[in-house]
């Protein structure tokens, strides 16, 4: 048999099947993103100068897609005793300081052309429980391992190499 007598029949029932499928997926992944993905009018990598003297707290955690694409968030509880997440960038622009919830750390901003990164970042070390220590290593871990910031008002998103994406909201600083 040769190629020219080959002939694939594909019924209009099996390609709307498909045409279905593929919507549902993408119109799944994109309701999955939506607290994700800013505007076209967001802010890639803002200067650092943008940050001085505000307060960002930590309200969702999406993990990497899985391999059906699909967004699955963290919880993300109060600390041990009832602190948020929480990052602050100091008046000069030079330095990050937070809370995990359980322990206080600090960071130092370099900046260049592509924008900013942090580098010494160090943390006290006080005890909490085993669920909220992982917390803490996997929140300074993605502190050190991040790709790209993204500022939309007072909402940020440090997005990390692992695909991870941590959304702030910025607080009122009580000291203005």
């Amino acid at each position: 048999m040769s190629l020219k007598n080959a002939r694939f029949s594909v019924s209009c029932s099996s390609l709307n099947r498909l045409f279905l499928g593929f919507a549902c997926l993408g119109l799944g992944f994109l309701t999955a993103c939506a607290n994700v993905i800013p505007p076209c009018n967001a802010k890639t990598s803002p200067p650092s100068s943008e940050f001085r003297n505000t307060q960002w707290e930590l309200v969702r955690w999406n993990l990497a897609p899985n391999t059906r694409g699909e967004v699955r968030t963290r919880p993300i509880p109060q600390g041990d005793n009832g602190n948020p997440i929480q990052i602050m960038f100091d008046a000069n622009g030079e330095r990050i300081s937070g809370s995990t919830g359980c322990n206080r750390f600090t960071a130092r901003i370099t900046e260049d052309a592509r924008g900013f990164t942090l580098d010494q970042i160090a943390s006290t070390k006080m005890t909490c429980t085993a669920q909220r220590m992982e917390l803490e290593n996997d929140f300074l871990y993605e502190l050190n391992d991040y790709r790209s910031i993204v500022r939309n008002g007072d909402q940020l998103l440090i997005i990390g190499a692992d695909r991870e994406v941590l959304s702030f909201m910025q607080k009122n600083n009580a000291a203005k």
